[in-house]
Parts: structure tokens; C-alpha cells; sequence
């Protein structure tokens, strides 16, 4: 994850480095969606997440575009 200030200054870095821009997402939303993403993973039983779960959450996050599809 890389944090900017702006669309254009996502734009200037991808120009500058050749990377793919990737998706921009507030960071309110990566600070929400990391706290549901992590809540038990400290669980004993804990053994990954289920494709159903990660989609559902993207879902309950407004994640919809191609970047957030999981197979």
C-alpha cells in the first residue's frame, strides 16, 4: 500500500516508476476494512478466509471494481 495526496500525484509516481497504478482508496476505508480484515486472526482456530468472506467484505466496503474480484 502507498498513500498519496492526490489522483495526480498517483498518476506522476506510476509515469515516473512504470508501475500500474493499482486502485486509490480512501484511507478511512483501507483503516475500516483492515480492522474487519484482521479481527481474529489472533483466534487459535483461525485458518485463512474463505473467497464467500473476502468477497462479502470487499462488497460491504464498496471494493466492486475488476481490481477486487476474487475467483
Amino acid at each position: 500500500m502507498l498513500l498519496f495526496r492526490s489522483e495526480e500525484d498517483i498518476e506522476t509516481w506510476a509515469g515516473k516508476t512504470g508501475n500500474n497504478r493499482g486502485e486509490a482508496v480512501p484511507l478511512m476505508t483501507v483503516w475500516e476494512l483492515g480492522k474487519e480484515w484482521y479481527r481474529d486472526r489472533l483466534d487459535p482456530d483461525f485458518r485463512g478466509l474463505k473467497p464467500d468472506r473476502v468477497r462479502a467484505t470487499f462488497q460491504r466496503f464498496g471494493l466492486t471494481s475488476e481490481f477486487w474480484q476474487v475467483p
